[in-house]
């Protein structure tokens, strides 16, 4: 385990932030003195609950945050200062409800049946002047602007800088484009162990946006952040390993899948209404998945609980025989929560050897399911938080603390900013 104290002297680091995602997604920190860090790594960095989005009043105690060593990275940008994951605790006992926990809790679940959860995340974001909230580059106009060169390369400055860092970091970046809005972009980083995944997609937003402000842009990662363009994604890619094997691929499987995949896969259709609460957890996350046409023509975005082939229309997709594509969370998901209720989700279809029936291969934009052959997803945040409530399962798997705090402060606080 790396001592922080001893990292910070041996790198010339003069800060660490401490920091955590609340429940809404908020990345929040303290800066700590590396003269400071050995003393705050024992005690924790004190922060007021209530001050954040966390479901705590003025009169509860300190919440600390205790750093996890194993996150620790150094800010490519500003290398006197590192940034490391905490998890939260209250007068000695863990916070039930920091979205990290709720994440390692259900690992530690997967771990017990013998599984390690490997993920990777499309992290969707847009460029906007930061004035006019419109996007960023005035010359960035083509009816169907995925893949666009021109408009890429125009952002070169910033996107090597964020390929740079991810290099710096480790993360293994491969590729990055212009996506299907005007002003919108992705950069693509290899997967890896499931928390390790989200700590790298809650500091990729924080790092996105503070090397944007630097070349004049403000990001947004909010589902649909203009009307009528291809709104934010952020569809996660999964599998589950045993021994340094990846037990979703079978070459004899259909597909090349494994049985295993299937029922994690009927795990996810099973869950797929109550799992919208946390994968599309905003009022603008409706108005993203499939429900009006965009400049482009598509809006990339599921409408149905379907899966299909290497098809891009349905909720889950099967892009090759090592993974399942889950293409139903957008922009505003909590990058722990987001991990935490899918792998719940897919855990219970193994346990309970659920079966998703049939792949599709239709074109669900042109030719939607038939009548009681799919259910659609949710039409609004109130539809999925009535759905999470009503589903057992996926209550008692992230506990009865985290689902009620949740469901409150969203009840409370729909609207908010991504």
């Amino acid at each position: 385990m790396t001592d922080l104290a001893r990292f910070a002297a041996d790198h010339g680091l003069r800060h660490l932030l401490f920091s955590f995602t609340d429940l809404f997604g908020v990345q929040r920190a303290k800066l700590v003195p590396s003269s400071a860090v050995a003393a705050m790594a024992s005690s924790g960095a004190g922060f007021a609950g209530f001050a954040a989005w966390l479901q705590m009043t003025p009169a509860d105690a300190d919440v600390l945050a205790k750093p996890d060593p194993a996150s620790l990275m150094v800010l490519p940008w500003q290398r006197q200062v590192g940034w490391v994951a905490t998890d939260l605790e209250v007068e000695g006992i863990p916070l039930e409800q920091a979205p990290r926990r709720v994440l390692k809790q259900q690992l530690a679940r997967a771990e017990a049946l013998g599984f390690e959860l490997r993920s990777g995340v499309e992290a969707e974001f847009f460029l906007l002047d930061p004035e006019a909230g419109s996007v960023a580059d005035r010359f960035d106009r083509q009816g169907k602007p995925c893949y666009d060169q021109l408009a890429l390369m125009r952002r070169y400055p910033l996107i090597d800088e964020l390929i740079s860092a991810m290099e710096e970091l480790g993360w293994g970046p491969y590729q990055a484009d212009h996506e299907d809005a005007n002003g919108q972009f992705e950069l693509n980083w290899t997967y890896a162990p499931a928390l390790t995944t989200a700590d790298r997609h809650a500091f990729f937003k924080v790092m996105a946006a503070t090397l944007a402000e630097k070349h004049g842009c403000a990001v947004s990662f909010d589902p649909k952040p203009m009307e009528g363009l291809t709104g934010n994604g952020a569809h996660l890619h999964l599998s589950l390993w045993r021994d340094g094997r990846n037990c979703f691929h079978d070459p004899a499987g259909e597909k090349g899948l494994s049985a295993l995949a299937y029922q994690f896969l009927g795990g996810l259709l099973a869950h797929a209404r109550a799992l919208c609460a946390l994968t599309n957890p905003i009022p603008a996350s409706y108005r993203r998945l499939a429900r009006a046409d965009t400049s482009s023509g598509s809006t990339w975005s599921p409408a149905w609980i379907s899966y299909g082939g290497n098809n891009r229309t349905h909720m889950v997709r099967i892009p090759d025989d090592q993974r399942l594509e889950l293409r139903l969370p957008d922009g505003a998901a909590n990058p722990y929560l987001l991990q935490a209720a899918v792998l719940a989700a897919g855990l219970d279809g193994i346990e309970r050897q659920l079966d998703p029936g049939p792949r599709s291969d239709a074109n669900t934009y042109t030719d939607p399911p038939a009548s009681g052959t799919a259910q659609p997803l949710p039409a609004s945040l109130e539809e999925a938080l009535e759905a999470f409530a009503a589903d057992a399962v996926l209550q008692g798997a992230l506990g009865e603390a985290f689902c009620g705090a949740y469901s409150e402060l969203v009840r409370l606080h729909p609207q908010r900013q991504h």
